[in-house]
């Protein structure tokens, strides 16, 4: 039987930074990727005018993340079609359609159903602070551990399916020890790295010694990095990671890191792969 992941983000591109090459790593063995994407990031940068306005940002960047999915193996992309909420503290976050406004039970209902319909074996969104506090971030982590309970439940929701439990839950997570090798690239280019230090300041990042999973995808970094140009109104020259030499960055991108929130494990412990130890 083919083995099934679930991976459930907020944005067009989310699932290419943090788990490009691991999708990638996982469809070439043939194993069944499924993505969900909670809104079409319809308030992201534009990284050149050509390429969309803010009126067909949503539109063009569902193309994108097609493409992103098609370059990485991805059998089917799902949208819950919410609105992008827009970075913490801007007048998007007011507005009623965005995705941080919308009823938690609705959010909760919709991934429950997809979890039962799609029965997958592993399931992984964003650890509790979404990598760097985005608000969609952190809801659809929320969602997700929520709908990931539920899923299981047959009291739950019975009229979404018959119940499924998958055998893992999984953040994906971005090391405070990545951030750190990032700020001293971009100091020895000159570049200003504020940002990366404001983030150090508010305990951004996920601790290393709460990693369970690192996976060496340096095989499978050149389709990560193809994937990610395919988001090109946000992957433009001006990205932080377009201000490294490529080669650099490829080789920062060839780790990516995992933290398993289901089931508990003992503190430390390490597991060689996402998969690995799963019943058939």
């Amino acid at each position: 039987m083919t083995k099934t992941l679930l991976a459930v983000y907020a944005h067009p591109d989310d699932e290419a930074f943090g788990t490009g090459g691991s999708l990638t790593h996982y469809t070439a063995q043939g194993i069944r990727v499924v993505l969900v994407c909670a809104t079409r990031g319809e308030v992201g940068e534009i990284s050149d005018p050509s390429y969309a306005t803010p009126e067909t940002l949503g539109q063009v960047r569902e193309s994108e993340l097609r493409c992103a999915a098609e370059t990485m193996g991805i059998s089917e992309v799902i949208f819950l079609d919410y609105r992008d909420s827009g970075m913490a503290g801007t007048a998007e976050n007011e507005d009623p359609r965005a995705f941080i406004n919308a009823p938690a039970d609705e959010v909760i209902a919709k991934v429950v159903a997809i979890i039962r319909r799609v029965q997958p074996d592993i399931v992984v969104t964003f650890e509790p602070n979404g990598g760097y506090g985005h608000p969609d971030h952190i809801a659809i982590h929320k969602h997700t551990v929520a709908a990931f309970r539920a899923a299981s439940d047959p009291s739950s929701h019975p009229g979404l399916g018959t119940a499924w439990k998958p055998q893992r839950l999984f953040y994906s997570a971005i090391p405070r020890s990545f951030f750190r090798e990032m700020v001293e690239q971009l100091k020895a280019l000159g570049e200003n790295v504020s940002d990366f230090e404001r983030f150090e300041e508010e305990g951004r990042g996920w601790p290393d010694e709460k990693v369970n999973v690192t996976i060496d995808v340096s095989k499978t970094v050149e389709a990560k990095w193809e994937a990610l140009e395919c988001h090109r109104t946000q992957f433009g020259p001006a990205n932080l990671f377009k201000r490294l030499p490529e080669k650099d960055v490829k080789k920062l991108m060839s780790r990516e890191y995992y933290a398993l929130a289901w089931p508990e494990q003992e503190p430390g412990s390490k597991l060689p792969d996402l998969f690995a130890g799963l019943q058939n």
